[in-house]
Parts: structure tokens; sequence; C-alpha cells
């Protein structure tokens, strides 16, 4: 009579507990900055209204600028003393003159990245992935200003590009070697870009779509014109602060002594970015979500 011996592992063989195969265990991600970058990234891009407000706010920025330009050029004397509105016009300021829409192209987009997630709920999904949860408001600021900012200095240069060629020959006439225009061009996209910023951080402070479009309007617009009905030894303290009036300094070819310097005006802009973003942060680490 033969004997059989079995080994471990043969089908129908009970295997003893020191001869068990591994369990299979699945890979262990570490939340890291890069990943919560790459998430927000992938995020923005998934929406369809990304491409759309994108699009609009470089529509803004090129077509306004050049509808000015071709009134400029249009206007009675191109210009001169008889065409008040355009008296001290220049290239740059021609071409930037649809920075005042696309600034609320963007800055509501920006509302729409933080916010958007509060009231679809999916941020509770987000807020599970990344349990610090800072990290996800730097990430999507940084993301969205950045993505901001490289449309508006595109949109500027491509305004300027466009609109210099059709007041060539005015009073108003500059190119990119004139001294300030770079500086502007540049400075028009960065303070778009910081708008776009002010803007995400509004939708993470308020977790409301309409909430941070209204402050952004409000403070953006709203307020500039309101503080003009006060006396005007009031108004030159104030007006300069503002964070449209601290931007206009960053694109600005000249500056007047009721103007801040693009420097001191990129200081206070920056100064109002962290400020909402320092809001935004203590109520999303609150953990009320």
């Amino acid at each position: 009579m033969s004997t059989v011996t079995a080994h471990p592992g043969t089908p129908g063989t009970p295997e003893t507990p020191g001869t068990a195969p591994a369990a299979r265990t699945r890979p262990v991600y570490r939340v890291t900055g890069r990943r919560v970058l790459s998430a927000e990234w992938a995020k923005l891009w998934s929406l369809r209204s990304t491409w759309i407000t994108l699009g609009l706010g470089l529509l803004f920025l090129v077509a306004f600028g050049v509808i000015a330009a071709n009134h400029y050029k249009a206007g009675p004397g191109s210009g001169g003393p008889s065409d008040r509105d355009f008296a001290t016009a220049t290239a740059l300021s021609l071409s930037l003159f649809g920075t005042n829409f696309a600034q609320l192209a963007l800055g509501v987009l920006g509302v729409l990245v933080t916010a958007g997630e509060w009231s679809t709920g999916t941020i509770r999904s987000t807020l599970a992935a990344v349990p610090r949860r800072l990290p996800v408001l730097w990430s999507k600021a940084a993301v969205f200003g950045l993505v901001a900012l490289v449309v508006a200095t595109v949109g500027a240069f491509t305004a300027f590009l466009v609109g210099s060629r059709i007041v060539s020959g005015t009073p108003a006439a500059l190119t990119l070697g004139h001294a300030g225009v770079v500086r502007g061009l540049l400075g028009a996209g960065l303070y778009l870009g910081l708008v776009g910023v002010i803007g995400v951080a509004l939708g993470a402070l308020l977790r409301s779509v309409a909430g941070g479009i209204s402050v952004l309007v409000a403070g953006l617009l709203l307020v500039p014109g309101l503080i003009t009905l006060l006396p005007s030894s009031w108004q030159g303290h104030i007006n300069p602060y503002l964070p449209s009036r601290a931007g206009e300094s960053l694109f600005a070819l000249t500056h007047g002594s009721a103007t801040l310097s693009p420097g001191a005006g990129l200081a206070v802009l920056l100064g109002w970015t962290a400020l909402v973003l320092a809001g935004a942060a203590c109520r999303l680490l609150r953990g009320d979500v």
C-alpha cells in the first residue's frame, strides 16, 4: 500500500497557518501637497463652467480693448480736446478697457470653484480625502490663481498688440518698448489673478455661490461708487486702498498724488487677498461641514 504525501498548496489540500499565502493589501497612498494640487487641477478642468467663464474673461479683455481702440480712432480728433472721454487715453489704457468686465468673470468663477462644492455636497468627499483641510484651500487658490493669471496676461498682451496697431499714428500710440507698458500689462494679469484668488476665498468663507458673488461685486464695483458720495477729503484717504483702486495702480501708466505706486498698490491688494484667505481658513478649520 503506497502512501501519497500531500503538499501545501495542492488543490483540495488544507493549508496550515504557517504556509498560507500573504493576503493581498491595497497600496496606501499618502496625502501630499502635489497630489492635492493634482486633484484640484483635474476638478477645475472637469467643469464646463471653467471653459465657458475663462473664455468669457479672455473675450472681455480682448474685445472691449479693441472696441475702445476703434472708438478712439474714429472719434473727433482721435482723442483730442474735443473728445473729453479720451483726452488722456493711451494705447495701454485703451487695450485694458475690458479689465473691469474680465474681473467679474474671473472672480465669479473663483467663487464657483469653492462654493460650488458646498452647494452640491461634494466637499464632504474632498475633506474626507484630505482631513487636514487647509491644503484643499491653498491648492484651490493656487491652481485657479495661476490659471487666471495666465489667461489674463495672455488677454492683456493680445489686446495691446491689436489695439496699439489700431491707434498707431495718434497721440495715444505706444509700443511695448515704451516705459511702463510691459509692467502695466503684467500688472493687469497679476491683478486679475489675485481677483480670482479672492473669489476662491470668498466662496470658501461664505459657502454660498450667491453670497460670494454678491460680496465680490459689491467690493469691486459698488463700494468704489459709494465712496464718491463721501466728502472729497475722505475720498483721498479711502479710495486708493480699495481692492479695485489698488489693482488699477498696477497697470496705470502714470501715477498721481491721489493714487498708489505700483509697489504700494500690490502690497495693499496682497493684504486684501491674505485677509479673505485667512477668514476662509479659520472657518474651514472649525470643522462644521
